[in-house]
């Protein structure tokens, strides 16, 4: 990984800023014993020894954890040990007040953050310490404008003659990661409806599912959905990947339809969405939107999913 995707995380004012509120909102100088699980240059875990952790554990596996050991020297950071592994695989035994973790992707569980702070709760935590963050909302509406349906249907306009319909429909079945106006979504984002709450205080379960539904007053054109999510990192303090929130690194995702959405009055319209991930097979994404008449007859079922967008 090059040092480059690590300079997009530092100059996220965003981000930085709020997890250090959060950070400093639960230290207690001299006494906060902390854990950066996935410290990468070694920020988090810098930023807690600035704020008077008596210890911090910065867990890293990958090569940048050779970076995170020179900043720390360069900044003569105080009782930092940074573990060369990935937190799961630790066997000594730990105990600390705070846990923080900025393993999220632009599709939030992708880093499988879910099973990784299950796993550092159970061995690490002592009781009534700190899990940041502590929560996650992810939210989903439908995309009312042609701009990125339009980039995917290339495949449909080579032309001579040619069909190229089947990698269009493998092109299809894939969530791709964009940055959407407001006024690209349906009602400028006043759709956007929550399809998974997560409690990272609580949870082990990585496979997520969660639907949301919509009946149209007016006739629309759905191309596709739009998901992001807010993350709560202490009580108040969090912030969100969401178009109408400050910009940050992260973007939204964009799943596809086969064929948009022809909405009429009183219609209604649903997306089902499904989630796996793990260390060992990675994040697959699934999303079937159904349309249906105000009768309830179903006009248009289509489900996508990553497996089927992948070159065998």
């Amino acid at each position: 990984m090059r040092i480059e995707y690590h300079r997009t995380l530092i100059a996220d004012q965003v981000r930085n800023e709020a997890f250090f509120a959060a950070l400093k909102a639960v230290i207690v100088p001299g006494k906060s014993v902390v854990a950066d699980i996935g410290a990468g240059t070694g920020l988090l875990g810098l930023m807690a020894s600035k704020l008077g952790a008596r210890e911090v554990f910065l867990f890293e596996t990958a090569e940048v954890a050779g970076v995170a050991a020179a900043v720390l020297k360069a900044n003569k950071a105080k009782h930092c040990h940074l573990i060369p592994c990935h937190s799961t695989e630790f066997q000594d035994k730990l105990a600390v007040d705070i846990i923080v973790s900025e393993t999220l992707g632009n599709y939030a569980l992708e880093e499988n953050i879910i099973a990784t702070l299950a796993d550092a709760r159970q061995r690490f935590l002592k009781p009534g310490g700190h899990v940041i963050p502590d929560g996650i909302i992810q939210y989903v509406a439908p995309v009312v404008t042609p701009r990125i349906d339009e980039e995917l249907r290339a495949w449909g306009r080579v032309g001579h003659g040619l069909d190229l319909a089947v990698a269009q429909t493998m092109s299809l079945n894939n969530a791709y990661v964009r940055h959407l106006q407001p006024d690209e979504i349906l009602d400028g984002c006043r759709s956007a409806m929550v399809w998974d709450e997560v409690d990272l205080t609580t949870e082990t379960k990585s496979k997520r599912r969660g639907d949301a539904e919509w009946r149209f007053p007016r006739p629309a054109k759905i191309y596709g959905f739009a998901t992001w999510w807010k993350v709560e990192l202490v009580p108040g303090i969090g912030f969100s990947t969401g178009p109408l929130s400050p910009r940050t690194h992260w973007e939204q995702l964009y799943f596809p339809l086969l064929a948009p959405i022809e909405a009429r009055p009183s219609d209604v319209v649903s997306i089902d969405l499904r989630s796996s991930s793990s260390e060992e097979g990675g994040t697959d994404l699934g999303w079937t939107a159904v349309h249906k008449s105000p009768e309830g007859k179903v006009i248009a079922r289509q489900a996508l999913e990553l497996d089927k967008g992948y070159i065998p």
